[in-house]
């Protein structure tokens, strides 16, 4: 009789397990980075539905705007000197996410898309041409906002069709995809995206599987598209290699890095 109480008891434990991760999910998506200071730059607050967003500032007074959105675990004031030398025509907006840097809130799929739609509708009223990099799930967050707004030009980095896809290839054992609450279908997007485009891969990517990339690649518009793949980088290491830091300058400001 004991032998039939195991498949019950797998079973249960395998449900409790699955429980488990379904609480605690979001827990395994962001990792919030805490607020510091940034001699030098400055610094803005954007008021969201329920709290508000700090921005690191270069050059507010420079006429177009680019906005990056960085990674789950990302620090956005580490590129402050990077881009201050890559984007010397661009006003620059470092964002950190909800729960990120002194942002205010707890980071979710619906409130990182609809603070980037916010961010976005106070910079338009200052800058008319708007540029917008995204990194990792940034570029999900990225890839959404130009798909809803009108942006100049869009930079992906290390971007994904879907971050339930992406768990999935991860946890092969779990049903992540019907699990997952915060999604982040990139691929379902992509279609609406009018802006030029361009997708920068790590060659030795070890977050995002690179099925995940070529069908969000898939998915965009191809006229709009190009590609660069850094073949020793990894998911991390990108800024370490001269010809990533390289390509974004020539996209954003049309021009080779100096």
């Amino acid at each position: 009789m004991r032998l039939l109480w195991l498949p019950a008891l797998a079973l249960l434990l395998y449900a409790g397990l699955c429980l488990f991760v379904f609480v605690v999910q979001r827990g395994l998506i962001y990792y919030p980075v805490p607020a510091r200071e940034l001699p030098g730059a400055a610094r803005e607050d954007i008021p969201v539905p329920g709290g508000q967003l700090r921005l690191w500032v270069l050059r507010p007074q420079a006429g177009p705007a680019l906005i990056y959105f960085g990674g789950n675990a990302e620090d956005v004031s580490a590129h402050r000197g990077d881009f201050e030398r890559l984007f010397p025509g661009h006003a620059v907006y470092l964002v950190n996410h909800r729960g990120y840097g002194g942002s205010s809130g707890t980071p979710s799929e619906t409130a990182l898309l609809g603070d980037a739609l916010a961010v976005h509708d106070a910079l338009a009223a200052r800058h008319d041409r708007i540029a917008v990099i995204g990194r990792s799930l940034g570029s999900a967050v990225a890839l959404h906002l130009a798909a809803q707004r009108p942006v100049e030009k869009l930079a992906l980095v290390t971007p994904f069709d879907s971050l339930a896809a992406v768990a999935q290839h991860h946890f092969p054992w779990l049903p992540v995809r019907w699990l997952m609450r915060d999604r982040y279908h990139g691929a379902a997007w992509a279609g609406r995206i009018t802006a030029p485009v361009m997708v920068v891969l790590a060659g030795r990517d070890e977050v995002i599987p690179r099925p995940r990339s070529e069908a969000l690649i898939a998915a965009l518009p191809p006229d709009r598209l190009q590609q660069i793949t850094l073949p020793q980088a990894g998911h991390n290491d990108l800024d370490a290699f001269p010809a990533y830091a390289a390509a974004l300058a020539r996209f954003v400001q049309g021009a080779p890095a100096s």
